[in-house]
């Protein structure tokens, strides 16, 4: 990963690839056009003041994610000026907020891809602008390219690696509010970008034990409890919700449950993450076209098992359970088939008459589990419905919950930490679509309003008094369109951060 650093040098003198800098569209109220953010006076000074004249005439407008690349003044020791866009500058006495210095710093991350090394003099008014900033240089520099062959040759040649080293200017290194941002930053960032790697990998090479084997691991590094259940414990302890979604594949279910503690700790949270790791649709079989990228289906996993690995290694005082519910959803001649009915971890029986909604399924069984153990509260994370997408799009989640003030506390920590996130209800109407003649409920229900259907069916699983949420993450987990921001092509490793977050409320006492 980018190595991440502050410094208080003198630009002109700093031995660097580049000098990355921001701009903004003016205030109409004030100048109305290019300004060049604080953190770039050094520069501006070295062109005489006239930086956003110049700028202008290369066509730069300040507009987010926008890159313009220009000669660096005569006596300064790196070559290259980057100005990249902040969008609107901010009314007077107001700084930049810190999603757009954390995006505007991904944009620049990723403009410098093969540079060893790049300064930014972004503003940073206070230690959070540096965590934005930092936060946003690792995450923009990230590059998945293990299964490329040619992928040392290319960095060779190319300069396609990714940014090998920032600088942060501005930054006082020796105060303790900016060490912990960027600590916090690098912490955070790393084991999001784990996730991403986790939802890259093709399901070929990362099936349930393979992923089980990787929560293991970094469990032991960190010092956290992990507990496997292979299909012989799943079966003696009753869950059919996992054995019934992966009795089709060759690759048996595992649920893993990773246990952080604190000693300090005053509340208990539990995360659990929807794991399929291949979605076929199973019997239900997908349509040609909609299987391609269900390698992401365990984005949700991924977000859980990253979020308690950053905890642990953030030291919050807060005890954190990850529950990550594992299979891989194929046809074959023991898949579970629409008709059969599956007797769940909680005893209920839920009748299958499509194969296809197979997360609700293994969620439901982990929900029970981690419910079984009384936490302060509960938030499940899940790639789990289409209809969530036609809602929201694909860069917004929603979220659902059985208690409001508890579902609006997640939305401000998603939103406080850059994760686009939407409040959705949960309309007592649509649990009568799931009643069954045959079980206790039904894996399926109205065709309209499908997310907030899964939604009820989750909530059947969740034990009473347990505040809990569930983050639809179907949208955002999987980008495939091109880069935007800090966010990469591919697994974007969504609600990681959200959840980090409100560990650290809980620990702090402020989750509500």
């Amino acid at each position: 990963m980018t190595a991440l650093t502050l410094s208080t040098a003198a630009v002109p003198g700093l031995r660097a690839d580049a000098i990355v800098i921001g701009v903004a569209k003016g205030a109409a109220s004030r100048s109305g056009g290019l300004v060049v953010a604080p953190g770039a006076e050094a520069v501006d000074k070295a062109y005489d003041g006239r930086l956003a004249g110049v700028l202008e005439t290369l066509g730069a407008s300040g507009a987010e994610g926008e890159v313009t690349k220009l000669p660096a003044p005569a006596g300064f020791k790196a070559p290259v000026v980057v100005a990249v866009g902040l969008g609107a500058e901010p009314e007077k006495d107001a700084g930049f907020d810190a999603e757009a210095l954390r995006r505007a710093a991904g944009v620049a991350a990723r403009a410098l891809a093969g540079a060893k090394k790049a300064a930014f003099a972004l503003p940073l008014a206070e230690a959070a602008d540096a965590g934005a900033v930092g936060e946003g240089v690792l995450l923009g520099a990230y590059l998945f390219d293990a299964y490329k062959e040619s992928a040392k040759d290319t960095k060779a040649k190319n300069g396609k690696a990714p940014l090998a080293e920032a600088t942060l200017l501005g930054g006082k290194p020796r105060d303790k509010a900016f060490k912990a941002a960027i600590e916090r930053a690098a912490a955070v960032a790393e084991e999001l970008n784990r996730a991403r790697d986790l939802v890259n990998t093709p399901p070929n090479d990362l099936d349930p034990e393979a992923f089980a084997a990787v929560a293991q691991a970094a469990a032991k590094e960190h010092g956290i409890k992990v507990q496997v259940l292979d299909e012989k414990a799943l079966t003696k302890g009753g869950y059919g919700g996992i054995l019934g979604v992966g009795a089709g594949s060759a690759s048996g279910p595992r649920l893993v449950k990773l246990s952080y503690t604190s000693s300090k700790a005053r509340k208990t949270l539990a995360f659990v993450g929807k794991g399929i790791t291949y979605d076929s649709g199973g019997i239900s079989l997908k349509p040609a076209g909609h299987n391609e990228t269900m390698k992401c289906d365990m984005a949700g996993a991924a977000a859980v098992f990253a979020a308690v690995v950053a905890a642990a290694r953030l030291g919050l005082e807060v005890n954190v359970t990850g529950w990550l519910a594992l299979a891989e959803n194929m046809p074959s001649g023991s898949a579970t088939r629409p008709g059969d009915v599956l007797r769940m971890y909680s005893g209920k029986t839920v009748e299958v008459l499509n194969t296809d909604a197979e997360g609700r399924l293994v969620l439901a069984d982990a929900l029970w589990a981690a419910s079984q153990e009384k936490p302060d509260a509960i938030i499940d994370v899940a790639t789990l419905t289409g209809a969530m997408m036609l809602a929201l799009g694909s860069r917004t989640y929603g979220i659902m919950a059985n208690d409001d003030a508890f579902r609006a506390a997640v939305h401000e920590a998603a939103e406080e930490v850059g994760e686009p996130a939407w409040p959705m209800p949960l309309p007592e109407h649509l649990r009568k679509g799931m009643d069954s003649a045959t079980a206790d409920i039904a894996n399926m229900g109205e065709r309209m309003g499908g997310g907030l259907v899964a939604g009820l069916f989750l909530r059947e699983f969740v034990g009473e008094g347990i505040a809990w949420a569930h983050l639809d993450i179907a949208g955002p987990a999987f980008n495939e369109a091109g880069p935007f921001g800090y966010t990469p092509k591919g697994g974007t490793g969504t609600a990681v951060r959200t959840l980090v977050r409100v560990a650290e409320l809980a620990a702090a006492g402020d989750l509500g």
